[in-house]
């Protein structure tokens, strides 16, 4: 059998009618025969061009108000039948089912209606394709005699090929849509199964299908010798780093759009809890820099000062407008960053960043500072996976248990909300101090944490000399005295830990011998 198939009737039946009628004028200019259904045959007539409803070759209406359309033997038996089998084809003779060579289809619009803000189910439901799917994967199973086209994207190719073989479609093109279509209704099921299975459950769900779209092949993993790729959630309505549009610069590494994600989460976190605009300092997925303050401009400068050292380098995420102001702060001599990212930036403020560092990256992550997806965290281990539901917690200095003291002023409690913040998205074992209203220094990614103290002391020790009420925060609590010791003698007048140490009474007197506020949070913070 000759790999070239003519192609002599279309089947055409989308949902997004983007260029569906030049593809449609091409396959008429080829003497195709084209059958439709509903709104495209509807489409196609006011676009003058020739069409046979499906109704007409099924011997069937539409009924159901559209349910039931074409899931006939007249349409699967045309798009299934054999050309090579005798017995097929006198089937098809015997019962007047007329061979479809092409069939073009695209899905109800079901991963759009569900991201769209206080969706009823029975809307969405009706948005679940029965008869597309079908007629996809029917034409796609027999591609060795269909075309399937499943995407506009793929119309240019389609006829292209049909013009370079006079009518004909040759297999390589057929097998490589019929692969394409396959990943079509695979994500589609996943995407209507993950929506049906978070809308019934609280429960992680029995199965999971993860569906993601490759965007960019990057030149690397976290080093030379591992490949990598970004792959896009087509189902998540999160702003984030994934959609994130390129303002200025090179290519992203694996290495800049994981830290970058980093600090994006960081600073939303501290812009959620605080109102504020928050500037974040991310080096190695930790933050070494973070501030809040009514003023852009002096949330980056306290930023920044909370590590130079480990800010050269770092990545910047903003969660205010960047302007020309601000772009002239951020480029102040001595510095150096791979990586900013804000919701926005004026022109100028681009050529200003752009004319410092020639390659900085510049992201625009538009509603940066909306809550994120109330997804699961899903990790890649060793032969499977593991799940969680992402940690999407916010400081809360109100709601936390003062256990010695007596509670926090304003501007101690911004430092607290630095401080736990911080702790949240540093490696564990973690230590975050805080003090006039940014981070001053952090110990992260410890096995013990006696030693995250001494390194986030240590870290600090010269801001501490001239700050008034610092803060620090643990993200688990503390197992002995010994740690809180090392941060009281250092000055700290407030400590935050969630408690539930079976020594938690020697942290409390700890506290009352350097009279310290301590505050416990009751929620544990890990992140390995």
């Amino acid at each position: 059998m000759s790999d070239l198939v003519p192609v002599r009737r279309a089947l055409l039946s989308v949902s997004d009618k983007t260029d569906l009628i030049p593809f449609a004028k091409s396959l008429v200019a080829m003497n195709v025969e084209l059958i439709s259904t509903g709104g495209t045959a509807r489409a196609l007539r006011e676009a003058n061009v020739p069409v046979l409803d499906v109704s007409e070759v099924t011997g069937f209406p539409e009924m159901m108000d559209g349910r039931v359309k074409t899931l006939h033997p007249k349409v699967h038996g045309g798009l299934l039948a054999r050309r090579d089998l005798p017995s097929h084809v006198e089937a098809m003779e015997t019962h007047g089912i007329v061979p479809i060579d092409l069939a073009c289809i695209n899905l109800y619009p079901f991963e759009r209606t569900i991201q769209k803000p206080g969706i009823e189910d029975a809307e969405a439901i009706e948005q679940i394709d029965i008869g597309g799917p079908s007629m996809v994967r029917s034409a796609a199973k027999n591609h060795d005699s269909v075309c399937v086209v499943t995407s506009p994207a793929q119309y240019d190719r389609v006829v292209s090929d049909l013009k370079k073989n006079e009518g004909s479609t040759s297999f390589e093109l057929r097998r490589d849509l019929a692969a394409a279509a396959f990943s079509r209704t695979a994500r589609y099921d996943s995407a209507i199964s993950t929506w049906m299975s978070g809308s019934t459950s609280d429960s992680p769900p029995e199965m999971i299908e993860i569906q993601a779209s490759r965007e960019q092949v990057l030149r690397y993993g976290e080093n030379p010798h591992q490949r990598a790729a970004l792959y896009i959630d087509p189902n998540s309505k999160e702003a984030g780093i994934a959609a994130a549009k390129q303002r200025a610069g090179k290519p992203l590494s694996f290495n800049n759009i994981n830290d970058a994600a980093a600090a994006l989460e960081c600073a939303r976190d501290l812009h959620l809890a605080t109102d504020q605009p928050a500037a974040v300092v991310i080096k190695h997925t930790n933050p070494c820099g973070a501030s809040v303050s009514t003023s852009p401009v002096q949330a980056f400068e306290q930023a920044h000062a909370g590590d130079p050292l480990a800010a050269y380098g770092g990545i910047l995420a903003m969660t205010s407008h960047v302007d020309e102001e601000l772009a002239s702060s951020i480029t102040g001599t001595a510095r150096f960053l791979e990586v900013i990212l804000a919701p926005s930036y004026s022109d100028e403020a681009v050529k200003q960043l752009e004319a410092r560092w020639a390659n900085v990256r510049l992201l625009e992550v538009a509603d940066i500072s909306s809550q994120p997806d109330a997804s699961w965290n899903i990790r890649s281990i060793g032969g499977g996976l593991l799940v969680q539901d992402r940690d999407r917690k916010l400081a809360t200095p109100a709601h936390w248990q003062i256990a010695v003291g007596d509670g926090l002023d304003d501007q101690t409690a911004t430092n607290a909300v630095i401080a736990w913040t911080v702790a949240k998205h540093l490696m564990s074992n973690s230590i975050a101090i805080a003090g006039d209203e940014r981070l001053l220094g952090v110990g992260s990614g410890q096995v013990d944490r006696v030693t995250a103290c001494r390194l986030a002391v240590e870290k600090a020790e010269e801001s501490l000399k001239d700050c008034n009420q610092p803060v620090a925060a643990s993200d688990a609590f503390f197992p002995f005295a010994d740690g809180p010791q090392v941060l009281l003698q250092a000055g700290i007048k407030t400590l935050i830990h969630p408690g539930g140490s079976k020594r938690d009474e020697e942290t409390f007197e700890a506290c009352r011998e350097h009279d310290a506020t301590c505050l416990l949070t009751g929620t544990r913070t890990f992140r390995h």
